[in-house]
């Protein structure tokens, strides 16, 4: 069984360790900004670093400061290592761009705060981008949602790591409540028929987008 404490990350060096605090969608209040600075300066650590998935690593923390740490912070875990849904990465949307035609940030968050707690065979990333540009990368993410004037497309099995996929668009036009619904449904089909730790990409080049298709009934 490892040591590593919860809500930590073992480094390099094997000696120090990394935290990520929980900012759904990359937001970040002026309260979040001032308890990640004190924590900062108070345990002197040494980088601080904005990941790829819209959120904040303090790294470089000793094994006896990341209690105190998390203490002081108040704020909830971000998985990074675990089988479950790691972040929500979604485009400012409607909200600011000029560009958007879909509320990204609004959707992002509420799937991020549905999803937060569920099991999965191995991690996921989704990606909620406002308008077709696609600034949240939803193609290159197990879930893809892309904002368009009809209403949200829904892709599938995208990654972005050592074997890059393209994900499959399985719905377009769709409502806010069809786009959360079928987003559930593939999670659940997924995580009934994957193998653990078998990202959705490479399930679906296992079994097939027309597999999944159909025991979505999309087909």
């Amino acid at each position: 069984m490892s040591d590593t404490p919860d809500g930590a990350i073992l480094q390099r060096d094997k000696k120090t360790y990394a935290i990520v605090p929980r900012t759904p969608v990359g937001m970040l209040t002026a309260e979040i900004l001032e308890r990640i600075t004190h924590v900062v300066k108070k345990f002197n650590i040494p980088i601080t670093k904005i990941t790829s998935g819209q959120r904040l690593a303090l790294v470089g923390i000793e094994k006896e400061q990341i209690e105190p740490i998390w203490q002081e912070l108040g704020l909830d875990i971000g998985r990074a290592t675990e089988l479950c849904l790691h972040y929500v990465q979604a485009c400012p949307g409607t909200e600011v761009c000029k560009f958007g035609v879909q509320n990204s940030l609004g959707l992002g968050t509420e799937i991020e705060e549905m999803l937060r707690n569920d099991p999965t065979p191995a991690k996921v990333k989704i990606g909620v981008s406002g308008c077709p540009m696609c600034c949240a990368e939803s193609f290159v993410r197990d879930i893809g949602l892309v904002g368009k004037q009809k209403g949200w497309t829904v892709a599938i099995g995208g990654h972005a790591g050592a074997r890059p996929r393209i994900g499959d668009t399985i719905a377009e036009n769709l409502s806010k409540s069809e786009a959360i619904a079928l987003i559930k449904k593939f999670l659940a089909y997924y995580t009934a028929n994957a193998r653990k730790k078998e990202r959705t990409a490479r399930f679906i080049e296992r079994i097939g987008i027309d597999a999944v298709q159909q025991g979505l009934g999309l087909s």
